[in-house]
């Protein structure tokens, strides 16, 4: 007897564009500063000009599939970076939104950086020693910062999202706009990867910005089909259309690594 598909037929997982805040952590960081210097809240941080020409190049290329098998969904972290870069792929590719199922949903939101929150790593080792230390011997997998979270509670609400995706985009093509921790967690989940393979990965590998990583999915696959990873930290539509490829950390923090 067959089983009903739960899955979509497509996942496309994709990192916002470049930030301003990936832009003053990097002039943090090179300047041995405490603090990177950005005042808004990281839900509020803009793409930069880079990043909006990315989110184009990526929609260019998903405008240049079949419309068959262009994204008939799109979801998005509410953070104004990933909302706006969902935009501007929408805009770029020509999907039509009268026919897309667009929804902003809080689960894909950046991870929850909390007391650590607008410092760089020397701004943690110098004001929060206790906390660089806890770090240390929890690892970022588990480490909870203060009002912050850690991998493993980003993990437990993507499981909370993924029950909706099976229950509402079943045999859809989905198109998922987020964060580089978020990327990861969503390899973690759909790979069934252990914390030591996620976290080998996240250390040999920066999630570029408007990278795409994709699965597709094979009924022929497990005992009832799974999906299969087609596509990973793909960033050639980029290359083609000229924009910089950029692997800034995310969230205004640079203790990601």
């Amino acid at each position: 007897m067959s089983v009903e598909q739960k899955w979509p037929d497509q996942i496309w997982v994709v990192r916002h564009g470049q930030s301003a805040a990936n832009v003053a952590r990097d002039v943090a960081e090179a300047d041995d500063r405490s603090v990177i210097g950005i005042t808004a809240r990281d839900a509020d941080v803009p793409l930069s000009d880079l990043g909006k020409r990315q989110a184009a190049a990526l929609g260019c290329w998903f405008g240049q599939m079949p419309a068959e098998e262009r994204p008939s969904v799109v979801l998005a972290s509410p953070f104004v970076r990933a909302h706006d870069t969902a935009d501007g792929i929408i805009e770029a590719a020509g999907l039509d939104r009268n026919e897309l199922a667009f929804a902003v949903d809080e689960r894909l939101r950046e991870k929850e950086f909390g007391i650590l929150e607008g410092l760089t790593k020397r701004g943690i080792r110098e004001k929060l020693p206790e906390e660089h230390a806890r770090r240390e011997i929890w690892g970022k997998f588990y480490y909870r910062p203060p009002g912050g979270e850690s991998w493993a509670d980003v993990i437990l609400r993507l499981r909370m999202l993924l029950e909706t995706i099976t229950r509402e985009y079943r045999r859809e093509r989905v198109l998922i706009v987020c964060h580089s921790v978020v990327v990861q967690c969503f390899r973690y989940l759909f790979e069934r990867m252990s914390e030591k393979q996620i976290l080998e990965i996240d250390r040999a590998i920066d999630v570029a910005n408007c990278s795409v990583t994709s699965y597709r999915f094979d009924p022929a696959c497990g005992k009832h089909g799974k999906l299969v990873r087609d596509l990973t930290y793909f960033v050639a539509p980029l290359d083609a259309a000229g924009a910089e490829v950029t692997t800034a950390p995310d969230g205004l923090l640079a203790l990601n690594k």
